[in-house]
């Protein structure tokens, strides 16, 4: 195995991290003031996690098959940890955007590691600005 990482390598990995914690800030901000299960603690830690998760896959597997199984693995273990955002009740579910917002944070985390920034950016932009201003539209369960 291969230990040796230059300067260079450190810096631009630590400065990737850094960018998919601060992509996800908006949405942990979000969900934070909305009294959310998840929010300031969890968002910036799966980006982190899905992020770091890549780009060692990337480093240890490098373009092949095992390197796609990673992501895939990242995907999957996310929307486990989404899932136990939404909670059933009898008569309605609460935590889906918050779960569909944490797998959407390991989709910035991911993209970030692979130096497409556009669509981590997007993907920020677009949940937050979902998570502020749809709310208003949602239609609210009839009462009784």
């Amino acid at each position: 195995m291969n230990f040796d990482l230059s300067l260079q390598e450190i810096i631009e990995n630590l400065l990737r991290l850094g960018i998919a914690l601060v992509l996800a800030l908006p949405m942990a901000f979000n969900r934070e003031q909305s009294a959310r299960g998840a929010g300031l603690r969890t968002f910036p830690l799966v980006a982190l996690a899905a992020c770091a998760y890549m780009l060692v896959g990337m480093e240890v597997y490098s373009g092949s098959d095992a390197e796609a199984r990673v992501m895939y693995g990242i995907i999957t273990g996310i929307g486990f940890i989404g899932g136990g955002a939404i909670l059933k009740t009898d008569d309605h579910t609460v935590g889906t955007a918050t779960a569909a917002s944490i797998w959407n944070t390991g989709a910035i985390g991911v993209s970030v590691a692979y130096n497409r920034y556009e669509i981590a950016l997007v993907l920020s932009l677009t949940n937050f600005l979902i998570l502020q201003f749809a709310s208003p539209f949602k239609k609210k369960p009839k009462a009784d």
